[in-house]
């Protein structure tokens, strides 16, 4: 293996001009230190590795003095940098699929003839979107004190308490010493004054030693991972226990559960169709699953809260808080309201399931793993 590379090789290698390199070179962001045999200057393995941490903060849009901040800083090592990268490239993710959510919806409003305002075509920026889409959050995203209890009765007499993917800080116990990790600037920017210190990065790379942590918890977040069972290994790594609540994709038939999949949103079971089953989590982690009721009630406005309160599902602003409509797409979330709509008007809804009339809570397939 070469032990150095020259600056036409590095260039080809990283699709970028000779011109660029020597400019890095000239302003001393990248420098190679190697020396050929013949005495021209060439880059070490250290050098490339500065060189593609320089080039992937380029492609994120920042500027070379802000590069020279983020790749010099002294208070971070390379894994330290890999991470924080990694979390702003999910970010970005994540925005780019907002943003192709609003042309969707917008090419769709084109094609029956709608007009499209100033206001709804600047949303493809993304600005608007993806505040809207994470705002919606804290509008009908809270705690539910009955889920909350079951969730901070597992994490037993824990003091430090690791919160990963912490979203907006719903179900963080405030008599414990609370880290939070939260990969989009979104969510983090509408956590509460006072919450818990929140850090920059992802479930599969949690930038913690191994066992700081009493236990480390995540609530609803594990199916909006890149690699859930990484997450919960890279969990089960840096805390003592963990604590996890999630959904059951196991059980034969699980989609019909809920009347709203069963009846109207087909497309949900896909949405889920690569998502580890509950028996392959808890073996990963060494954990039981017990089951999660969810009342009538419910104050957290998750996707299945609504099952006794069918009309909130034609309620937009109840929807932007769940992504399950955004995964599924506008094409079928506008047609299961419409079939919701229909059969709320018609009787049909409450004929099928007049058995809910009575329930105080429902198993709809949420489930907490504990190891």
């Amino acid at each position: 293996m070469e032990d150095h590379w020259t600056v036409g090789r590095v260039a080809e290698l990283a699709g970028v001009s000779v011109r660029t390199l020597h400019h890095y070179d000239e302003i001393s962001l990248v420098r190679p230190s190697a020396r050929t045999v013949a005495g021209y200057r060439a880059y070490s393995a250290g050098d490339v590795e500065r060189l593609r941490e320089v080039l992937a903060y380029r492609r994120l849009g920042f500027g070379l003095r802000e590069v020279a901040e983020l790749v010099g800083d002294p208070s971070t090592d390379a894994v330290a940098r890999l991470r924080r990268l990694r979390g702003l490239l999910l970010e970005q993710r994540d925005r780019a699929d907002a943003m192709v959510a609003a042309i969707d919806r917008e090419l769709e409003a084109r094609a029956k003839g709608l007009k499209v305002t100033p206001e709804e075509q600047l949303e493809v920026l993304g600005a608007r979107l993806y505040d809207a889409i994470g705002g919606a959050y804290t509008a009908t995203r809270r705690t539910e004190p009955r889920i909350a209890a079951q969730i901070w009765d597992a994490l037993g007499d824990a003091q430090t308490v690791l919160n990963v993917g912490a979203g907006t800080g719903s179900y963080e116990p405030a008599d414990r010493d609370v880290t939070a990790v939260e990969p989009s600037a979104v969510m983090r920017g509408q956590r509460p004054p006072g919450s818990a210190p929140c850090v920059a990065a992802a479930a599969e790379s949690l930038p913690f030693e191994d066992h700081s942590f009493d236990v480390a918890m995540a609530v609803s977040t594990v199916h909006h991972w890149g690699d859930p069972m990484a997450g919960l290994c890279e969990m089960r790594r840096v805390a003592r226990r963990v604590v996890v609540l999630t959904f059951d994709t196991d059980e034969p038939g699980w989609q019909d559960r809920f009347w709203l999949t069963r009846d109207h949103l087909p497309e949900f079971a896909a949405v889920l169709a690569e998502f580890p089953s509950l028996a392959g989590m808890a073996d990963a982690i060494g954990a039981r699953a017990e089951p999660v009721p969810i009342p009538w009630d419910c104050a957290d406005g998750l996707f299945e809260a609504y099952w006794r309160r069918p009309g909130a599902y034609l309620e937009d602003h109840v929807r932007r808080a769940m992504s399950v409509w955004t995964r599924v797409g506008p094409e079928a979330e506008q047609r299961a309201v419409r079939s919701l709509s229909d059969d709320l008007d018609s009787g049909r809804w409450a004929e099928r399931n007049s058995d809910l009339a009575d329930l105080d809570t429902a198993d709809l397939g949420l489930r907490l793993l504990m190891a």
